[in-house]
């Protein structure tokens, strides 16, 4: 269990203040000035060595990610250097993730003293943080710390003393599941349609109005200023190898307490949920499954999750995915079928319609659910779903359409039993109606 002392994120359920000086006197916006006088690439290797992935899902490495930034300034066609810019993804719209939002609400400095150190180290001219429309309260929160660090002359010329001017916006978006995706959420920074761009060219090429671009979750940003801190060797003394450092986990579902807290990567699932959330309702023997990373990712059965380390390698092994860590809980009392059925249709209606597979296949895919729920199909429709979900998955522009079809196959995958059951109740009412 990680100790006190070893959580970054200490003002998590907002006991203290959120402003500059209550965050200050946490250790926020300490010796900033040094941290950045390191020089960018030791910033950009120091993260590296930390074995810091990316904590928006996909599990990039992110000091790799950093190092795909031109450390020369691209020119435009008139021969004047481009700025560089660095987008934070504060679009939270995954169903079951919440964690960005308890950073933003209770710890918005520790998000923007991590912008300033992580534009620094890529060469950016200044950050947008794009957060999700229905992030109200949040948004508020965010503008006045931004603000407040304005004031206090740790953000624009001369940013914290270092003499390295940067500025962050804050851009709230209008609700869509979409703008996630980082060229999608590019896209409407631009004031354009939300929708995802064709890669190549990669934003660390051409992102944001054409210029070099690195897209982060809120997370992945906030933890820097104390890896820097504390040095790449504590970071990474968490977890197992190529899983390391600390998480912010989102327990929901059919737990004694849902909550959401900070552990050590590769934490066993039965103990995350013993030490935080004070079990399963009903007890162990009425766990039925978990979605362990966010309604994209497959489910897991009780009995494969019990003693799977969570972390992103140890979630692959049994088919599914760590993801954002927002650990889905479902006991024996949950309509499973129900539950992948809503899910599908979350992502029919948030499909932006650019690809064929996704536009069509979405609905196609949820209209079929929502027959195998009732028993209204026939046996031989529960392959030709999975086969659907197969042209689906991989043929999209972006990762909606995979996001789509992956809880579809984790469903049939792992209670198949349980669709044919409902089949074959059904066909039976309706020979005894006709009788």
């Amino acid at each position: 269990m990680l100790a006190d002392k070893d959580r970054i994120f200490t003002n998590l359920y907002g006991f203290q203040d959120w402003g500059l000086k209550a965050a200050q006197a946490r250790g926020d916006w300490d010796n900033t000035k040094d941290m950045i006088a390191k020089g960018q690439d030791a910033i950009i290797e120091e993260v590296k060595a930390s074995g810091l992935r990316g904590r928006g899902g996909a599990g990039f490495p992110t000091g790799m990610k950093w190092s795909f930034m031109p450390k020369e300034a691209p020119k435009d066609h008139n021969g004047n250097p481009r700025p560089s810019f660095l987008v934070i993804n504060a679009d939270e719209s995954e169903p079951g993730s919440c964690k960005d939002r308890e950073i933003i609400r209770h710890d918005p400095h520790k998000l923007i003293e991590g912008a300033l150190v992580a534009g620094f180290a890529m060469r950016a001219r200044a950050a947008y943080i794009y957060i999700r429309g229905e992030y109200i309260r949040e948004a508020e929160t965010l503008f006045a710390a931004v603000a407040e660090a304005y004031d206090a002359g740790l953000l624009g010329k001369n940013a914290a003393g270092s003499g390295y001017d940067f500025d962050v916006f804050v851009h709230r978006g209008a609700g869509a599941y979409i703008c996630g995706e980082e060229t999608a959420m590019i896209e409407s920074l631009e004031g354009k349609k939300g929708q995802p761009r064709l890669k190549p060219p990669f934003p660390a090429g051409a992102g944001l109005y054409g210029c070099p671009t690195t897209v982060n979750n809120v997370e992945s940003i906030a933890v820097v200023p104390t890896i820097m801190r504390r040095g790449a060797t504590w970071f990474s003394r968490f977890g197992r190898e190529n899983n390391k450092g600390t998480k912010l986990f989102q327990i929901s579902g059919h737990v004694e307490k849902p909550c959401v807290v900070e552990e050590a990567m590769s934490i066993p699932f039965r103990e995350l949920i013993e030490k935080h959330c004070g079990g399963i309702t009903g007890g162990w023997d009425n766990l039925l499954a978990v979605i362990p990373g966010g309604s994209s990712v497959p489910l897991v059965p009780a009995e494969q999750i019990m003693d799977c380390p969570m972390d992103f390698d140890g979630l692959k092994e049994v088919g599914s995915g760590l993801g954002t860590a927002a650990v889905i809980v479902m006991d024996k009392s949950t309509d499973i079928v129900r539950a992948i059925s809503r899910i599908s249709h979350f992502y029919k209606h948030e499909s932006c319609g650019q690809c064929t597979p996704c536009r069509e296949g979405t609905g196609w895919m949820w209209r079929v659910m929502e027959r195998l729920r009732t028993g209204d199909a026939d046996v031989e429709e529960i392959d030709l779903l999975f086969n659907v979900t197969k042209q689906v998955e991989g043929h999209t522009i972006c990762a909606l359409g995979d996001a789509a079809a992956w809880p579809i196959q984790g469903l049939i995958r792992h209670f198949r039993p349980e669709i044919e059951r409902r089949i074959a109740a059904n066909q039976g009412a309706l020979q005894e109606a006709a009788e």
